[in-house]
C-alpha cells in the first residue's frame, strides 16, 4: 500500500490530498475506485490480489474505512466515528473472506429501550412485556398477549402496519413511532415496511438484537482491519482527494464507483433524499454508564435516538468510558436512503443511466441507494469482483484460489456461533 496518510489526531488528515505515485507506463492505473469503505476497500484487495491490477483507490475523507472508521481518541479509548458498527452475518464466504484480515472477539449486540422509566430489551420480547405490564407469562402467553393487541391489516404496505400488525398500536407507541418519527423525521406510516421489517418480535428471552449464526467484533478495530485488507504494493491510496479533481488528473481504465449516484451523473433527475446523522462523542470519568452497548430512547421528549457505549463492544479495560449520542438530521452527510415509493421510481431514472455507462461499476449503499449491512456490502463486492474475474477469462474460483481466499483463517479469538432464536 502506498502513500498512504492516516492523518493526524484520530484521523483529521491534512486539507490537501495525499500525493500519488503513478506507476510506471502510459496506462497509468487499471482502476480507479471512489470510496475507501466496504465496498471499495474489498474490491480494491481483491483485484489487486486476485487478478493482479493496479488500483488507485480514492475519499473525500482524510481516513480509510468508511462509515466503520474508528480510532484511539484522547483517552485511549477506541471510538466510532459514525456511531456503532456491529457484524454480524450468516454469510461463511463473507466469515471467512474478513478473517483473512483480522482477528476476532466475540460479540452479542444487546439493546435496551428507554419506556415508562425503565430499561427494557429491544425487539420486543417475554422479558420485555413482563417488566411492561407486571406479568409472569411463559411463552404461549406471550404469543397469546402479543395476538390480542394486534390489529392486522389486509394489505401490509407501511412500517406502521408491520408493527402493529404484529404487537398492537400501544406498543408501537412505546417503541416504534417516536423513534422512527425521529429517525426518519416522517411518521411510520409514511415509510416503506421495509423499515420496521428489519426488527422481530420474540415471545422467548432471547435479548440478542440480531440472530446471526456469526456474531464478532474485529479484535483490534476496524480501521486495523481495513489496512491489513489494503496492505499490497499494486493499491495506491489518496485523500481528501475530490473524485473529479482526481478523474482529470489520472489515467485509468475502469472505474467502480461507491459514492452517490446520483451526485455521479450531477444530480440530473434531482437529488435522492438520505437521513444524515450527527454525533456527539463523550468521556466520562466513570467506567462504566449503561448496561448494555447500546440504549434507544424512542420518546421525543429527547432529541438524541440512542446512546452507545463503546468499552461494550470492544472488550477494552479502562477506567473512564466513551460515550456516543445520536442525532437524526435531514442534512449532511447521506447515510441513509430514505425508502419511499417516490424515491425508489426517481433512484430507477438513475439505475438505468448507471446500467447504460460503460467501464463504470455502481457498488455500495450510496450508488445503489438502498441500506445494507456491512456483511451485505461486502457480499455485494465479492460478486462485483466475481462478474469482473469471469469477464476477464478468469473464474471466481480460480481468483480465490490464487489469493487465498475460502482458504483457513487465521488463529483467532475464540467465535461466538449462536443458538437459534
Amino acid at each position: 500500500m502506498r502513500d498512504f496518510n492516516p492523518g493526524q489526531g484520530g484521523g483529521q488528515g491534512p486539507s490537501a490530498p495525499a500525493y500519488v505515485r503513478r506507476p510506471e507506463g502510459p496506462a497509468g492505473f487499471d482502476y480507479l475506485i471512489v470510496g475507501a469503505g466496504f465496498a471499495g476497500s474489498v474490491l480494491a484487495e481483491r483485484l489487486a490480489v486476485g487478478l493482479g491490477k493496479r488500483v488507485l483507490l480514492i475519499d473525500r475523507r482524510p481516513h480509510i474505512g468508511g462509515n466503520a472508521y474508528d480510532h484511539h481518541n484522547d483517552d485511549g479509548l477506541l471510538i466510532h466515528r459514525y456511531g456503532p458498527h456491529i457484524f454480524h452475518t450468516n454469510s461463511q464466504q463473507v466469515a471467512d473472506y474478513l478473517s483473512r484480515f483480522t482477528k476476532w472477539r466475540p460479540y452479542e449486540h444487546r439493546v435496551l429501550a428507554s419506556v415508562d422509566a425503565q430499561f427494557v430489551p429491544i425487539p420486543i420480547n417475554r422479558t420485555t412485556v413482563n417488566r411492561l405490564y407486571g406479568l409472569d407469562l411463559d411463552e404461549a402467553g406471550v404469543a397469546t398477549f402479543l395476538k390480542d393487541r394486534a390489529e392486522p391489516v389486509a394489505e401490509v404496505r407501511t412500517s406502521e402496519d408491520v408493527v402493529v400488525g404484529a404487537v398492537g398500536r400501544e406498543l408501537y407507541e412505546k417503541f416504534f413511532r417516536g423513534y422512527t418519527r425521529k429517525q426518519w423525521g416522517l411518521d411510520p406510516s409514511e415509510l416503506d415496511k421495509t423499515v420496521t421489517a428489519r426488527v422481530p418480535t420474540r415471545t422467548n428471552d432471547d435479548d440478542r438484537y440480531f440472530g446471526d449464526s456469526f456474531q464478532n467484533m474485529p479484535l483490534h478495530g476496524y480501521t486495523r482491519m481495513f489496512e491489513n485488507m489494503l496492505d499490497h504494493p499494486n493499491i495506491t491510496i489518496m485523500l481528501n482527494a475530490d473524485f473529479r479533481d482526481v478523474a482529470r488528473e489520472v489515467q485509468y481504465r475502469n472505474l467502480i464507483y461507491s459514492g452517490p449516484v446520483d451526485e455521479y451523473f450531477d444530480h440530473r433527475f434531482g437529488k435522492l433524499p438520505y437521513r444524515s446523522l450527527t454525533f456527539r462523542h463523550e468521556t466520562v470519568d466513570q467506567e462504566w454508564f449503561q448496561a448494555v452497548g447500546v440504549v434507544n430512547y424512542p420518546g421525543e421528549d429527547v432529541p438524541y435516538t440512542r446512546i452507545t457505549e463503546y468499552k461494550h463492544l470492544t472488550g477494552q479495560t479502562h477506567p473512564k468510558t466513551s460515550l456516543t449520542y445520536e442525532f437524526p438530521s435531514a442534512v449532511g452527510d447521506p447515510y441513509y436512503p430514505v425508502p419511499k415509493p417516490e424515491n425508489a421510481e426517481l433512484y430507477r431514472k438513475y439505475q438505468e443511466l448507471a446500467d447504460a455507462t460503460p467501464n463504470v461499476h455502481f457498488v455500495g449503499r450510496l450508488a445503489t441507494y438502498r441500506y445494507y449491512n456491512m456483511d451485505q456490502v461486502v457480499g455485494q463486492a465479492l460478486a462485483l469482483f466475481a462478474r469482473i474475474a469471469k469477464a476477464e477469462g478468469t473464474t471466481a474460483e480460480a481468483a480465490r484460489a490464487l489469493s487465498g481466499v475460502g482458504a483457513p483463517a487465521p488463529a483467532a479469538a475464540p467465535m461466538a456461533v449462536a443458538p437459534k432464536a
